[in-house]
């Protein structure tokens, strides 16, 4: 709070009327099916970001980035998507968004204060969008509510930054809970606060410096008649979560693929898997049962690799490192470790959830990592944290 005042009164000359801060997240499970309206698994943690805003008496608004260095400006008459300006456009997106909706308010200054950049991918971009909604409505007394201002921020995504709303990422930044995750039903556009009740276990998020390759156009399997063609397989079911299942019948599935390529078919193959996959997950965690937990995360990644095939060399090295951290590596039906790739897209990042007696092992894994690959991984150690809050 002191580093934030301190540096927008030193950019700005005041001190910040409101600050809020919003958490990072990652997903655990499921982020790459939410098209085609399923479950994704999803934790916020402890990287805050910072929004501090203080009014002008003009019709000027000034964005400050601290760890960027970075500074950008506009007039509320003006605002406009510019390629180059990057983070700020999260911050104009917002107010354009709210300048659309009939709401009027005068100039601002923005300080955005962080320690974990948004080429991380860990969230950082929603934080700032979530952060700087909820800025505005303190700053201006704007009385609506909590689900009005996520509307807000997915019209910020569709009408300026035109990309697609991931109800995930929103319902992590917002509705978290201290050791905790959410999990998200795009079908219901709902949410579950779960607890995460592994104390004996330590959090670790790897960002491992490989370049991304983009090896395959993600909208190529993001299409209507593919949502058609999984809707044909899905079975309602009562007594589990979200309601549904999708079939297990191998020639009944192969039957309603068989009008698609191999390729397709793999990864809508990938999207039931993942839905399985969350809901074993979530079942364990509702049990605080830590074994079938990981084994869904370990089946997850397989199938991130095998199947959806976003996944490389040198993420998978990694991942098996953690399993082998066990004393008995080859028995893998009651894993004491778990890991999966992660991050923006189709990742660099791997997160792994390690007994704390193993993560001085693991560390020592990331140095043969450096020394094998070649690339200089950064690790975190991160806990599950609350959501949006004004401070």
């Amino acid at each position: 709070m002191e580093k934030v005042i301190f540096e927008h009164q030193k950019e700005y000359g005041c001190k910040p009327d409101v600050i809020t801060t919003a958490p990072g997240r990652f997903h655990l499970i499921g982020e790459h099916t939410w098209f085609f309206k399923d479950k994704t698994l999803s934790m916020a943690i402890d990287f805050p970001v910072y929004v501090a805003v203080s009014k002008r008496e003009d019709q000027t608004l000034k964005f400050n980035f601290v760890q960027l260095d970075e500074k950008k400006r506009c007039s509320l008459s003006v605002i406009k998507f510019k390629k180059e300006d990057k983070w700020a456009n999260a911050l104009k997106a917002v107010i354009y968004s709210f300048l659309s909706e009939k709401f009027e308010f005068p100039g601002m200054n923005f300080t955005v204060y962080t320690d974990i950049l948004p080429s991380a991918g860990f969230g950082i971009t929603t934080a700032i969008k979530i952060a700087a909604a909820w800025a505005l409505r303190e700053l201006n007394h704007f009385r609506i509510s909590d689900e009005r201002l996520i509307s807000i921020v997915e019209k910020a995504n569709r009408q300026f930054l035109n990309s697609e709303n991931r109800k995930a990422d929103n319902f992590a930044a917002v509705y978290s809970k201290k050791n905790s995750v959410v999990v998200t039903d795009y079908s219901e556009n709902s949410y579950k606060i779960i607890p995460f009740s592994f104390e004996d276990h330590t959090i670790i998020l790897t960002d491992t410096g490989v370049p991304r390759v983009f090896t395959w156009n993600e909208e190529s399997i993001l299409q209507p008649e593919n949502v058609l063609l999984l809707g044909e397989l899905k079975n309602r079911k009562s007594n589990v979560f979200g309601g549904w299942t999708y079939e297990e019948n191998s020639s009944e599935i192969s039957e309603v693929f068989s009008v698609t390529t191999e390729e397709v078919k793999r990864r809508l193959v990938c999207t039931m898997h993942e839905h399985k996959c969350v809901l074993d997950a979530v079942s364990a965690l509702e049990k605080k049962e830590f074994e079938p937990f990981a084994r869904a995360v370990e089946k997850s990644h397989c199938n991130m690799r095998d199947l959806y095939d976003i996944s490389c060399p040198e993420i998978d090295w990694l991942v098996k490192r953690v399993y082998g951290l066990d004393e008995n590596p080859v028995d893998l039906r009651n894993p004491v470790n778990c890991g999966r790739i992660t991050g923006k897209g189709f990742g660099r990042c791997t997160y792994s959830i390690i007994r704390n007696s193993d993560v001085d092992k693991f560390k020592e894994k990331l140095g043969e990592f450096e020394r094998i690959f070649g690339f200089s991984p950064k690790c975190y150690i991160v806990k599950p944290s609350s959501g949006v809050k004004i401070l």
